[in-house]
């Protein structure tokens, strides 16, 4: 299901001039790494929005991958280097209706940059909807809304005919009762993809930065995530696994809150069904009462696709807050 825009790329005339650009790539990634790894570890963080799966696909089979290599322009919000798989001047549109009276929106453009590079833009948009202000005695004293937007470019590029690697830029801004803050943030990542075997392995740090304007100077974290992932078809079947790796950097809790699984079924080129499980979402929001912990749910998503070959569609159910389930709904065309 992997589109042909990558394999029909010239091919290197110099290897030595692939691996250069390689090494430049990695470097970058760990100059990156080695500074923001360090201060990392509080959980403590604003822009969460940023969290949330925005393809449908990914959000399916757990919510957190980073390995899946379909024509799917909304891929771009979890690997920028997944973009170079994705049809030429690619238009792709996304809603979540997260929790009642809150919503978020997103929208992608991807277009080819020569041989083997490809471009995109990117817009993210959560509305928390109206609340009610009042004095610290209680007292009404009307209502405020707050909503936080993020814009991005993006550059993904193929050092060979399966490594690609990808950085997307990110200005991001919320608001809040007519105050504001301001923060700038980078997302790299590299994809493997081996056709022969049906197999992808990534790389992906995500929100490396941080605020360049707070409220009351009160300068806080963004939500820095590294993670590593994998995505193998069974053979000739038509089931397809992933296992995601994701907070890499924040170890304040077990192994196992860091995983998350999920399974394709692929029927034919065009349809698929899946389903995942999160298991940092399922312990996160477990609540306790007179029969016990249950996470009523949370943790289990599950999506379908329809993808033709300009029009594509993708709907995944799961839950990301404790008062509400959501439903994501991708569209995309390729012009």
């Amino acid at each position: 299901m992997k589109s042909d825009k990558v394999s029909n790329k010239a091919p290197f005339k110099s290897r030595a001039d692939s691996h250069q650009l390689l090494r430049l790539w990695l470097l970058l990634i760990i100059s990156h790494l080695s500074i923001l790894t360090a201060v990392s570890q509080e959980s403590t963080t604003s822009y969460n929005f940023l969290r949330l799966p925005v393809s449908a696909h990914a959000a399916a089979v757990g919510g957190d991958n980073i390995t899946l290599t379909d024509d799917d322009p909304a891929l771009i919000f979890h690997n920028p280097a997944l973009i170079n798989g994705v049809s030429d001047k690619s238009i792709n549109l996304n809603f979540m209706a997260f929790m009642e009276g809150a919503k978020t929106a997103s929208a992608a453009f991807m277009k080819g940059a020569g041989d083997r590079g490809t471009w995109g833009v990117t817009a993210q948009y959560m509305d928390y909807g109206s609340m009610k202000e009042t004095t610290p005695e209680g007292q009404e004293l009307g209502t405020f809304s707050a909503r936080d937007i993020a814009v991005g470019g993006t550059f993904a590029y193929a050092f060979t005919n399966e490594l690609s690697g990808g950085i997307t830029t990110k200005f991001i801004t919320s608001y809040i009762a007519g105050y504001n803050a301001l923060a700038v943030a980078v997302d790299l990542g590299l994809n493997y993809f081996d056709e022969d075997h049906d197999l992808s392995l990534s790389a992906v740090a995500r929100n490396l930065g941080g605020q360049v304007k707070a409220y009351d100077e009160q300068f806080e974290r963004i939500p820095l995530d590294l993670q590593v992932g994998a995505t193998k078809r069974i053979g000739q079947s038509p089931f397809r696994l992933s296992a995601t790796l994701s907070r890499l950097n924040d170890w304040s809790e077990g192994f196992g809150h860091h995983i998350a699984v999920g399974a394709d079924v692929l029927l034919g080129q065009n349809i698929y069904i899946a389903a995942g499980y999160n298991f940092r979402r399922s312990s996160q929001m477990k609540i306790s009462d007179n029969e016990g912990a249950s996470s009523h749910g949370a943790g289990f998503s599950a999506g379908a696709g329809l993808q033709l070959e300009r029009f594509k569609l993708h709907v995944a159910y799961g839950k990301y807050h404790v008062s509400a389930s959501s439903i994501l709904i991708n569209l995309s065309y390729a012009l």
